[in-house]
């Protein structure tokens, strides 16, 4: 009786602490990356799912944690965003939460600020500290190695001129902040087809 009553506390401290989307506050920086799926997509209907080097285009919509304040929109501006998965190209929760999707799929990822911009953050929309939410549809999965002129200068010169993340291009969303997270920093996958932002908040 003692330790379930002990167990229920600690879960309780945990989930106070950590807070849900848009109560005001982030997660810890080295929370775990949380995955869920909101459209899922048969395996029969899945010939390809998106593997480390391969060059993804997708639709987005971020958002900040702490106060539901959306900072970009790829649907927005009506263009989607290119770019070759887990090669630290974006940030580390992109390069760990989109692999192994099926085009069509759709995901909600929660990202850490650990796994984001860390404490010095991105522009005037994304502060230090900032736990960032995505919900990210896979569009397209090409090679990684097919040559794309308009993602070449892109890459040079900035995603804005043609529209793309956050207005940034790979001089500012490369690699994110610091390595390649480990293993233990991804949570499982949860299926979410249809997830409230807060029963997303408690995983």
């Amino acid at each position: 009786m003692m330790k379930r009553l002990a167990a229920f506390t600690f879960t309780a401290l945990v989930a106070t602490v950590a807070g849900k989307q848009g109560d005001g506050t982030d997660l810890p920086p080295d929370s775990m990356l949380r995955i869920g799926v909101k459209k899922r997509v048969p395996d029969s209907e899945c010939p390809r799912k998106s593997s480390t080097g391969d060059k993804l285009e997708v639709h987005y919509v971020g958002k900040l944690y702490k106060n539901n304040e959306q900072f970009d929109s790829s649907r927005d501006r009506g263009e989607p965003f290119s770019f070759n998965v887990g090669v630290g190209r974006v940030i580390q929760g992109w390069d760990r939460g989109l692999l192994n999707m099926c085009e069509g799929e759709l995901r909600k990822i929660v990202v850490p600020s650990d796994l984001g911009y860390g404490d010095v953050g991105s522009g005037s929309k994304i502060p230090g500290g900032a736990t960032l939410v995505f919900e990210v549809e896979l569009l397209k999965i090409r090679d990684g190695n097919e040559f794309d002129e308009e993602d070449m200068w892109g890459d040079m010169y900035g995603e804005d001129m043609y529209g793309d993340m956050f207005g940034g291009g790979m001089m500012d969303m490369m690699g994110g902040y610091g390595g390649f997270p480990d293993d233990e920093n991804v949570d499982d996958m949860y299926d979410m087809d249809d997830p409230s932002e807060e029963d997303f908040a408690e995983f």
